[in-house]
């Protein structure tokens, strides 16, 4: 079931992001990173802008839906159980948001993925190939420094970050 993430669980869902971020950008960032903060989370569930699926009263994922400047909808922070692979717990959590932005009146989703430039990152590839089969195209490239320069010195070494969209 996919609801408003509760703040009360803005806890477990900070542990449930810094997890699955750890992981899946290992060596992309300085040890000791961490995705988000609990106060971050909080922030955003207060503002509707988090989602939860919850499975057996269990928090399996969370994702972030917001609405950019230029109308588009956007998601990020998308996390799922890394016990619960196999459950369609990403794939339903994407596909509620492009409905919720739908239903809005967005016309276009877009997401960021980080990638760092000097050595593969499995995760980041599996990313690539699975938004590319749901439809979703780069539309640019940009350094990650000239977006969002304070992250920039977190990196481990230099990292690019893609915008891909998806008419809706």
């Amino acid at each position: 079931m996919i609801l408003p993430l509760d703040p009360a669980q803005a806890s477990a869902a900070t542990e449930l992001i810094n997890l699955v971020y750890r992981e899946s950008e290992k060596g992309l960032w300085q040890d000791g990173t961490t995705r988000t903060t609990l106060a971050e989370v909080t922030a955003l569930a207060r503002a509707g802008e988090l989602v939860a699926d919850l499975r057996d009263g269990q928090l399996a994922g969370v994702v972030r839906v917001q609405r950019m400047p230029d109308g588009s909808g956007e998601f990020g922070m998308l996390a799922a159980d890394p016990a619960r692979r196999g459950e369609g717990i990403g794939g339903g959590l994407i596909r509620w948001a492009e409905d919720f932005c739908r239903s809005r009146g967005d016309h276009t989703m877009r997401l960021e993925l980080l990638v760092p430039r000097e050595f593969r990152l499995a995760s980041k590839e599996f990313l690539h190939e699975w938004y590319s089969r749901l439809g979703y195209r780069i539309l640019r490239v940009g350094r990650l420094e000239e977006q969002y320069p304070q992250l920039a010195p977190l990196l481990a070494g230099h990292a690019d970050y893609r915008v891909y969209t998806k008419p809706l």
